[in-house]
């Protein structure tokens, strides 16, 4: 498989404004839209006129992080927030529980959420220690997924690595999911009754690599957000690309150093000093051609784009 060419950070170019930790991207032909910190979720048009969608009453500590689009045009949101769980948005803002609990215990707050093209719905919890940073060790495997589908909801895997996106492969055969913490992708086998089998590891990154995101494009190949060192990666057939980098060493040196050390802390994860992005943390393939690829963060106002080689794969 081709390498794609290297991005130089000055190619980037904003796109949208205001925006309130754009955590997640997703994507359609026709607009982008992003979690908004305050509760909601903003759809920015490619005219780059910007919407946002809030609940119109709710007790609810929303802090959506990864949001899914549904059919309906409705949307779902992986709460952050102390109450935690799924819940859904419609346009109208009548806000709604989607999932609260999973073999009766209560879903702590969830990392990621997706739904597939079976009409499955995939949910990450990174863990279930309160403070969450409390599980940013090397040694701290409490992460979990959920799934939910005609049989119910239940937890299809557990004991993972601070458990990040997770996104089935366009086939529908594989559960790609990253651990954040273990500097991996994995993957599992999807049976037909949505049970997770077989687990692999797809990539183990190196020094500086914290993964959070991905998404496949069109030639298989999976493109990868790492926090900290603020890198988007490609890895195909076994090789790692570096397609983009916007690190400031000393940062990431210091966040190294109080990892190895199980002192990672919030602000290591807070504002990078002297970069464009700050905490790389999600990517989609954007626009009618599909070559747009849109990058998300914790800390930037905006998103940055740039032209890719190859479109995504085909969306839900």
């Amino acid at each position: 498989m081709s390498k794609h060419r290297s991005i130089d950070v000055h190619e980037l170019r904003p796109f949208g404004s205001n925006l309130r930790r754009p955590e997640c991207v997703v994507a359609t032909r026709e607009a982008v839209f992003v979690p908004d910190w305050s509760g909601g979720v903003t759809q920015i048009a490619w005219d780059g006129s910007q919407q946002t969608v809030l609940p119109r009453r709710s007790h609810v500590n929303l802090r959506p992080n990864g949001i899914a689009l549904c059919p309906d045009g409705s949307f779902l949101l992986a709460n952050l927030g102390e109450e935690g769980g799924v819940w859904r948005l419609p346009r109208n803002g009548d806000l709604e529980p989607f999932l609260t609990e999973v073999d009766g215990v209560p879903l702590p707050p969830a990392n990621f959420v997706i739904t597939d093209a079976s009409g499955r719905t995939w949910i990450s919890v990174s863990t279930r220690a309160r403070p969450r940073h409390r599980a940013w060790r090397p040694d701290h495997r409490d992460g979990f997924v959920v799934v939910v589908d005609e049989a119910g909801a239940r937890i299809a895997a557990e004991g993972l690595h601070y458990t990040n996106e997770v996104r089935p492969d366009p086939a529908g055969s594989w559960l790609y999911v990253v651990e954040t913490f273990a500097k991996r992708l994995s993957r599992f086998r999807i049976t037909p009754a949505g049970e997770l089998r077989a687990r692999e590891t797809v990539a183990t990154l190196g020094a500086g690599c914290f993964p959070d995101g991905f998404e496949f494009d069109r030639d298989g190949a999976i493109w990868l957000t790492s926090l900290i060192s603020n890198r988007l990666l490609r890895v195909a057939d076994g090789d790692v690309q570096t397609i983009l980098e916007d690190v400031n060493f000393p940062f990431v040196h210091a966040a190294e150093q109080a990892f190895a050390e199980g002192r990672l802390a919030p602000e290591h994860l807070g504002p990078i000093p002297g970069t464009t992005l700050q905490q790389l943390t999600s990517i989609a393939f954007a626009g009618p051609d599909g070559r747009t690829v849109m990058l998300g963060s914790l800390h930037a106002t905006c998103l940055y784009r740039f032209r890719a080689d190859v479109p995504g794969a085909a969306a839900v």
